[in-house]
Order: C-alpha cells, then sequence, then structure tokens
C-alpha cells in the first residue's frame, strides 16, 4: 500500500495489535506517524490507548513496514474519535451558521 502524509489509517501488524495513527512520512521500509494508539475491547466497547505509554507523544514515531499485515484508510467514525482522542477537539458539536 502506498501510504499518504496527513492521512489516518488503521494498521494491523504482524503480531495482532491494531493500531490507528496519522502518517507524516513514508519512505522505503518505514512509515512515520503521529499519536499512535492501540485498540483495546472494553466494557465500552473499544478503546484507544496509547500504543507507547513511555514514548513522547508529541514526537514522530516510525514504524518499520515489514511489520505490518494490514493497512486501510481509517474509517470516518473512526478517524473522529481518533482526532477527538488526540488532540482535545470535540468534533460532535454541530455547527451552525448565523443569518442576517
Amino acid at each position: 500500500m502506498n501510504f499518504e502524509a496527513n492521512t489516518i489509517y488503521s494498521l494491523k501488524l504482524n503480531s495482532g495489535e491494531e493500531l490507528i495513527a496519522r502518517v507524516t512520512k513514508a519512505e522505503f521500509g518505514t512509515i512515520t506517524v503521529t499519536h499512535p494508539v492501540s485498540m483495546a475491547p472494553s466494557q465500552q466497547g473499544l478503546q484507544m490507548i496509547p500504543s507507547m505509554f513511555s514514548a513522547d507523544l508529541e514526537k514522530t514515531v516510525d514504524i518499520n513496514t515489514a511489520s505490518i499485515a494490514m493497512s486501510a484508510v481509517a474509517r470516518e467514525d473512526v478517524v473522529k474519535a481518533y482526532t477527538e482522542s488526540t488532540t482535545g477537539i470535540d468534533l460532535s458539536a454541530t455547527k451552525q451558521m448565523l443569518a442576517g
């Protein structure tokens, strides 16, 4: 798969772990991502948790593409949840235009 910069992807690693991350750069054999989160089942459904607890999440993370079993552009609802989780921006509020 060709990864596009500034696109949020669902990545299934060879280990079975599923990650959601924004790709910032793709080079031969490596993709660079920001804010990688893992999907974890809970009583409330799937939850997003940091993939690396000891890393500085404001820095980028490199992933060896040989460790990726499957990849796809994330669904719209996943992109929304990921954006809210990683930025704190509430995307559920509807925008209204005022007319005079």
